[in-house]
């Protein structure tokens, strides 16, 4: 059994996972049509209980565990049993069990995820960036920033908060000195490192004007849909019908939009329609990235729909 944050759950494999079945309680909540999928907000509403959440900004980093923290860990799931009971039983009455079990068997045969690419560009706070050059340092001291965190273990934001990689790119410190005037790195921990930064910023500094990264990462899907207006009517007009379509569905199975298909995915089949252009070739585009049986059966005939809107 498995009860998730988000949807963007690790590989079960590496993290020395390999069950035969599992139900996610988050995913199961959503399907159910739950207004809150959080997993104390779910346990209140089906079975009565208030979880405690007074450790939950605890740095779970820190050995040994305090008894008390166990206690907390332990209590988030004394409970799992019956709320999967109960889920599931919401989903039989709903019809929506053949659905869950699909979406639960997707997330045990999924594979590794692909490296993200480029991923220092999730530093917060990096849009204030406005050149190639200051990109350049912020990469390059993202990365002494991670190797360092892969070396002690623990979690980057622990080793240097990214609000202070910013910081530091942005004032382009010339020497250590310059460096230190910074908040973050005026603290203890940041001084023996000063040199360890300042190095990496020197690095991104001096990179030639051919290595720095571009100003947004390179993608192979459809371009940002504000501009499919101009660039393609016909395709705006199509995600247009998709998308009121799509909520509808929503609306009348009470699953999230997102849910019910990727809408990465819809906006791919949009833009590029696939060959033939019927439910054929709609089917064949969905199952090709992914979606499971249940999400094509709901939606083929709505996006085939959609595609001959213009």
């Amino acid at each position: 059994m498995l009860h998730a944050a988000n949807q963007d759950l690790p590989c079960l494999a590496e993290i020395g996972l390999v069950p035969a079945r599992i139900f996610d309680t988050e995913l199961a909540a959503r399907l159910a049509g739950l207004p809150r999928v959080g997993l104390g907000a779910v346990v209140e509403s089906l079975l009565g209980f208030s979880l405690q959440k007074g450790h939950s900004a605890a740095d779970w980093s820190t050995r040994p565990l305090p008894e008390e923290w166990l206690v907390y860990a332990a209590l988030d799931v004394e409970v799992l049993v019956d709320l999967r009971d109960a889920l599931a039983a919401i989903l039989e009455e709903q019809g929506k069990t053949e659905w869950a079990r699909q979406e639960f068997e997707a997330i045990l045969a999924a594979g590794p995820p692909a490296p993200k690419l480029d991923p220092w560009r999730r530093a917060s706070g990096m849009h204030a960036l406005r050149s190639r050059r200051q990109l350049g340092m912020l990469r390059a001291i993202w990365e002494a920033r991670d190797m360092l965190a892969r070396k002690r273990d623990i979690a980057p934001g622990r080793v240097l908060p990214d609000a202070a990689m910013v910081a530091a790119v942005q004032a382009d410190p010339k020497n250590e000195g310059a460096l230190l005037e910074l908040p973050v790195f005026r603290g203890r921990a940041n001084r023996r490192l000063v040199a360890h930064w300042f190095t990496a910023l020197a690095r991104g500094r001096a990179l030639p004007e051919d290595e720095l990264p571009l100003q947004s990462k390179p993608g192979d899907g459809p371009p940002p849909v504000n501009r499919w207006a101009d660039r393609d009517p016909a395709a705006a007009t199509r995600l247009q019908a998709a998308r009121a379509g799509l909520a509808e569905l929503s609306e009348k199975h009470s699953v999230p939009v997102e849910n019910i298909v990727s809408p990465d995915l819809v906006r791919r089949i949009m833009w590029s329609p696939p060959e033939p252009r019927e439910r054929s070739g709609v089917e064949a585009a969905l199952r090709a990235a992914g979606a499971r049986e249940w999400q094509v059966e709901l939606t083929a005939d709505l996006l085939t729909d959609a595609l001959t809107r213009a």
